[in-house]
């Protein structure tokens, strides 16, 4: 066993780790009609430098044209005209709850022919619809591109992603979405992350805020509120009282372990059994050098090439045989392999190993 992992593993004084942080309800859950809504249009983008749309290549954009200019009278069947200072673009963006007609959103637009940038382009007026197929906001504005482009007769420069762009507070709400809010005599609250025990904190957070039995845990995802129990005036204020009640969240043991970056993210509640681990590797080294035999002046023969190959396989220094007792947490195994001079990469193999062989309690995320 080696004994440099286990000095660095127990020099290490870790303070115990106190329980989870309280969290607003607002940040654990979502509450039942409470909900965005997304939408799509499309439309077209103008005053563009040459860099919109080839409309032999994307026909489409020709067409929205086409169909623009009729609604404004201006005629242009059988017309053949080909700018390239547009762009037919997708609109997207989200209603939020409770968004009132004449209120603003923001939206994103995104290019769907060849145009090579949408820096300042303007969007003309696009309806926005729903799933529903109903239009619920009118779009139109300058697009502020993510990107730029630059190029020249032999090489070409791109940084950021030019071809899509956002208008902040670039669609003006036109309908508002049906939902009698203020009707509603029960609530649901739908835990973003369903955990049995947080829903029971939950629950028993707002039962002793309110001084009696107003929720009731349905399952490990959902908690359901009397708001008639309650004794607000209006469903709105009852969430308004609950929504800021703190709560411990209970979270699962976790690993999430990014291979491109070497990035590793890890729960405080993960654990290790006990497992010697041992890491090491190999070089291979294999080198050409051939040797090239001529004749003597004056003799007959031919150049001979006479093949020379050095092969060498050495081993890299690595972490020995060395054992991790029971109950150890993984920061503490990562610190010591830290202390050790493990590379990140290296460390992610070692902790896919352990989790192979068991002894990693906690779920393994790798992206």
């Amino acid at each position: 066993m080696l004994r440099g992992f286990a000095v660095a593993l127990h020099a290490l004084v870790f303070a115990s780790v106190a329980a989870a942080s309280p969290v607003r309800i607002k940040d654990l859950v979502e509450f039942d009609g409470v909900r965005g809504n997304d939408l799509v249009g499309y439309g077209l983008v103008v005053g563009l430098n040459g860099t919109g749309d080839g409309l032999r290549n994307a026909p489409f954009t020709e067409e929205i044209m086409a169909n623009i200019l009729e609604r404004l009278g201006v005629n242009v069947a059988g017309e053949q005209f080909r700018p390239r200072n547009v762009a037919a673009v997708f609109v997207t963006a989200e209603l939020p709850p409770f968004a009132r007609a004449g209120s603003r959103i923001d939206v994103t637009v995104s290019a769907i022919g060849d145009a090579d940038s949408l820096l300042g382009g303007t969007l003309v007026m696009t309806p926005l619809n729903a799933a529903d197929g109903a239009i619920y906001a009118v779009a139109q504005g300058t697009v502020i591109a993510g990107g730029a482009s630059a190029e020249g007769d032999a090489a070409e420069v791109v940084q950021g992603v030019p071809t899509s762009g956002s208008i902040p507070s670039g669609a003006r709400v036109e309908r508002e979405v049906p939902f009698d809010f203020a009707s509603l005599e029960t609530l649901r609250l739908a835990l973003r992350e369903p955990d049995f025990t947080t829903a029971a904190r939950i629950e028993t957070a707002i039962n002793r805020d309110f001084g009696r039995d107003v929720a009731v845990m349905l399952d490990a995802g959902t908690v359901r509120l009397d708001i008639a129990r309650t004794g607000a005036r209006s469903p709105a204020h009852a969430l308004g009282r609950v929504e800021n009640i703190a709560v411990s969240p209970e979270r699962r043991a976790r690993i999430v372990v990014d291979q491109r970056s070497g990035t590793i993210v890890m729960g405080e509640d993960v654990r290790i059994s006990r497992v010697a681990v041992a890491q090491g590797g190999l070089t291979l080294r294999i080198e050409e050098a051939p040797l090239a035999v001529q004749p003597n002046p004056f003799a007959q023969g031919e150049t001979v090439v006479v093949p020379r190959t050095q092969a060498d396989i050495e081993e890299e220094e690595g972490l020995g045989l060395a054992e991790v007792p029971p109950g150890t947490s993984l920061s503490e195994v990562v610190a010591g392999l830290n202390a050790l001079g493990v590379a990140p990469r290296d460390m992610i193999d070692i902790l896919k190993s352990i989790k192979a062989a068991g002894a990693l309690h906690a779920e393994f995320v790798v992206r």
